[in-house]
């Protein structure tokens, strides 16, 4: 049988890694090239990198970073923060990336992402979607680091991105963000029927049951989390960590 995707996913402020909590109070965690020489030792099926000042600050993310990574990482990794051209794409591929992941400008430009696919193919584009609930409990759609509020509602966006052409959907909770408290698993199981693309559940994971959870009763493709791989205890001390291969298998499938 096979078994959903473990995904930790890295967030980068420059060249540092980072971890926030609501998208908020970026904390130090290390450099993310020792994180990848770690990854690499516990063989994580692959990982994602994530600038979240790029769009903000109007740049992707550093190329030389995305080098140094390919250099050193054992397993496919994907790379996302201020795309906004075919370009931006074709550089940070051809530096080692295996795939791009667009959040603001598909929201901006979608037809960017028909354009992205139709150059390089679907599996190469994945697109985040952050959601986090209004003052009376809707859920929104935001973009540049949930600074920016759009119109579609996640159902909307996830099937718009869809029908462009994008090859997975990465739903990303802000509302959990660095709880450690468990997926948004509603949210999650909305976009995993409302599209047949895989879907990847990120925010807000700690534990084997919540990956479980999210791929039992979320139905998602690929589970993804930051905090869960980079703290340890109660007190969140820095330490790189991931599932062995038996207990990833074991665990989630059973």
């Amino acid at each position: 049988m096979l078994r959903p995707r473990i995904i930790p996913v890295l967030l980068l402020k420059g060249n540092v890694l980072v971890k926030t909590i609501g998208f908020k109070n970026p904390k130090y965690i290390g450099d993310p090239i020792n994180a990848v020489k770690i990854f690499n030792d516990l063989r994580a099926d692959e990982l994602v990198f994530l600038d979240i000042d790029a769009s903000i600050e109007k740049r992707t993310i550093s190329l030389d970073l995305i080098k140094d990574i390919s250099e050193e990482a054992n397993m496919p990794f994907a790379a996302g923060g201020g795309i906004r051209s075919l370009d931006d794409i074709r550089t940070i591929i051809s530096a080692g990336a295996e795939k791009v992941i667009i959040n603001s400008y598909a929201v901006e430009n979608p037809d960017f992402i028909s354009e992205a696919s139709a150059a390089f193919g679907s599996s190469t584009i994945a697109v985040c979607i952050d959601v986090k609930k209004n003052w009376i409990g809707s859920r929104k759609t935001w973009t540049y680091g949930g600074s920016k509020a759009s119109s579609y509602s996640p159902e909307a966006l996830a099937q718009l991105m869809e029908k462009k052409g994008a090859g997975e959907i990465i739903i990303q909770s802000i509302d959990k963000d660095g709880e450690m408290k468990g997926y948004d698993l509603e949210l999650v199981k909305q976009i995993s029927e409302a599209v047949s693309i895989p879907v990847v559940a990120l925010g807000g994971a700690s534990t084997m049951q919540d990956l479980k959870d999210g791929y039992e009763l979320g139905f998602a493709n690929g589970l993804a989390g930051g905090s869960m791989f980079v703290y340890q205890g109660s007190k969140r001390g820095v330490l790189i960590s991931y599932p062995d291969k038996e207990e990833r298998f074991i665990s989630i499938v059973r």
